[in-house]
């Protein structure tokens, strides 16, 4: 996010906050003190017992997975793209696994996947909100404009719309466009901290003139505490952390083939998976496309089958090429081009296998929320222990051997 948005979205907020709110200050100059004073109706928490109290083993909670065929998403896109065009300009359908529940509808726990149709010539109104998205385009062309950058997209392309950035997207071929997006919407939605603006600039603000840095001062920011390496840090800290920018980018499909299409010179004894990362740089350690989820595209050579594994972040593919089959949690789920796939519900144990042709896949999983949480459990061998990533060595493959 920009910081001339950061300022913009903060007075904005602040506004809002006031009118909802009212500001003490403010409230005694309007001469309403007595508002002051009232007394809200107690609402008492509970107290719920946990002495000697078990937990579920976490495979008893996992939602199973759930295939999505390519002839329910084309039924969609029809039913879609009959419909009156809406005043935002947006045919979209969310895509919701069976056992969710509001708020925070999803496929998984933490993703919302979004089923979106722009007929030719159609234009979605401008809007932002503070969950970011990872987009993909499954069918047609058109562009997205993000933050005041224009991204033009084919088929299988893949972009970034930070949170908090105004965006829209425009069909300017004679063809439907459909995406899927994902979004962080759900978990924002469960914790009832998502907003939505739904009327924001279509540009950005001027970018504000002035420095971030912290000013001098005779007490130290951030200073140790002992000689275990605790520290204490200044409320001027506190509210003004380092920035790392987020940015709109854009992965086009041709590309990324090229260098994909060489992994397969990978071979049968290669102990990996044959895939590239859409990196975000801004995302760091947690290895991400955005800071939430990361997005993998994966060539799957014919007749490769995946070694079982597990990891704490969920898993949702979507097959655009080929035929396979997975084994979640010990049952087999058969897939095929233009199936989109709920395949690691978490901490269960899966595997992938591709049929007699190439496949490839788009993977959104939601591994930098997990690392950024410390809690990234990952078993690459089930003959070997898991390991916390992120804050414990990861894991090596044999790819120099392999080649």
């Amino acid at each position: 996010m920009t910081d001339q948005l950061s300022d913009q979205l903060g007075d904005q907020l602040s506004d809002q906050l006031s009118d909802q709110l009212g500001d003490g200050e403010r409230q005694a100059d309007a001469g309403s003190a007595a508002r002051d004073d009232e007394r809200p109706e107690p609402i008492h928490a509970r107290f719920v017992d946990r002495v000697d109290a078990s937990y579920p083993p976490v495979e008893e909670v996992m939602w199973p997975p759930v295939v999505i065929r390519a002839a329910e998403i084309k039924a969609q896109v029809e039913r879609l793209a009959s419909l009156p065009r809406p005043a935002d300009g947006r045919r979209s359908a969310w895509i919701v696994h069976p056992l969710a529940e509001e708020p925070g509808l999803g496929l998984a726990p933490g993703i919302r996947v979004t089923l979106e149709v722009l007929l030719p010539g159609e234009r979605t109104a401008p809007i932002r909100h503070n969950s970011s998205q990872v987009c993909f385009c499954i069918a047609g062309s058109g562009f997205a404009v993000v933050g005041g950058e224009k991204i033009a997209f084919d088929q299988y392309d893949v972009w970034h719309t930070p949170a908090l950035t105004t965006y829209f997207h425009e069909n300017d071929s004679s063809e439907r466009q459909v995406r899927l997006t994902y979004s962080n919407a759900p978990l924002l939605e469960k914790i009832r901290v998502h907003f939505v603006d739904e009327h924001p600039p279509e540009e950005p603000a001027v970018r504000p003139e002035g420095s971030d840095e912290i000013d001098e001062h005779p007490v130290a920011h951030v200073f140790p505490l002992g000689e275990r390496g605790a520290m204490l840090m200044s409320y001027e800290r506190l509210i003004n952390p380092e920035v790392v920018e987020q940015h709109p980018l854009h992965w086009p499909w041709r590309e990324v083939k090229k260098e994909l299409d060489q992994l397969s010179a990978l071979g049968p004894s290669y102990r990996g998976r044959r895939l590239y990362l859409l990196y975000n740089p801004a995302t760091g350690r947690t290895n991400g496309t955005s800071n939430n989820f990361f997005a993998t595209i994966t060539l799957r050579p014919p007749g490769i089958v995946d070694r079982p594994h597990r990891h704490a972040s969920a898993a949702i593919n979507y097959f655009f090429s080929g035929s396979g089959w997975s084994r979640v949690g010990g049952k087999r789920y058969e897939w095929s081009a233009g199936d989109l796939m709920l395949t690691a519900p978490g901490w269960m144990i899966h595997h992938h296998a591709s049929n007699d042709q190439p496949v490839y896949e788009l993977t959104i999983q939601d591994s930098p929320l997990h690392i950024a949480m410390d809690s990234l459990m990952w078993q690459e061998d089930l003959k070997r222990p898991y390991r916390l990533l992120g804050s414990q060595r990861g894991f090596a493959t044999n790819r120099d051997s392999a080649l």
